[in-house]
């Protein structure tokens, strides 16, 4: 019994942040029903103790999952989005391709299931919002800073994540050997041809 203890005791001292990311990583594999405290206490081989030292119960540990995520885009979203002044034409080009690359696949899995969650979670879709506002108006004052008006920026801002996260979804690799070279012609599109105004005459 006291070795039982013994072995238990280093394990029930799992952290809050390990808690956390552990539910974070069942709800890419899961959805929202893998993060259900008997299922990460069985991950970690601990009893459903240990989470309640670092948790109040199941809904505050699905408010620190949706506020390390909400914190996580955001500090992404500053870093990946930082132009030094004269070149923010290859800052949104990086951000298209850091964002479609293939080792980018897990952080996908992460946002398709934040937001699978968000249809059906009030608390989850207003996560998603503040997220993707900030996304939107970071690349915004980019396309401001390269000249566009601000609804065109706008307008480009919307169609780069527009992008982004649609071809993500798409199994296109065999579409053509060339796929690579259309995805590079498509991102320069974005973000370098010059656009009417919304709505003005052609």
């Amino acid at each position: 019994m006291t070795m039982k203890h013994r072995n238990i005791r280093p394990r029930a001292a799992l952290g809050r942040d390990e808690w956390i990311q552990a539910a974070i990583d069942k709800l890419a594999e899961q959805g929202v029903n893998g993060m259900r405290v008997e299922v990460l206490a069985k991950t970690f081989g601990v009893t459903k103790g240990s989470f309640y030292w670092h948790f109040k119960d199941r809904n505050d540990l699905v408010e620190a999952v949706l506020q390390a995520w909400r914190d996580g885009r955001i500090q992404d979203i500053e870093k990946q989005t930082i132009a030094t002044p004269g070149a923010e034409e290859q800052q949104l080009l990086h951000l298209i391709e850091i964002y479609s690359a293939t080792r980018n696949r897990k952080g996908m899995s992460i946002e398709l299931a934040v937001r699978e969650w968000a249809r059906r979670d009030a608390q989850a879709a207003a996560i998603v919002a503040e997220v993707d506002t900030w996304r939107l108006e970071a690349t915004r004052k980019l396309f401001v800073a390269l000249g566009s008006s601000e609804e065109v920026a706008k307008s480009r801002s919307l169609l780069l994540y527009a992008y982004v996260f649609g071809q993500s979804l798409m199994a296109c690799e065999n579409y053509d050997p060339r796929i690579a070279e259309f995805k590079r012609w498509i991102a320069e599109l974005i973000v370098r041809q010059r656009q009417e105004q919304p709505g003005a005459a052609t």
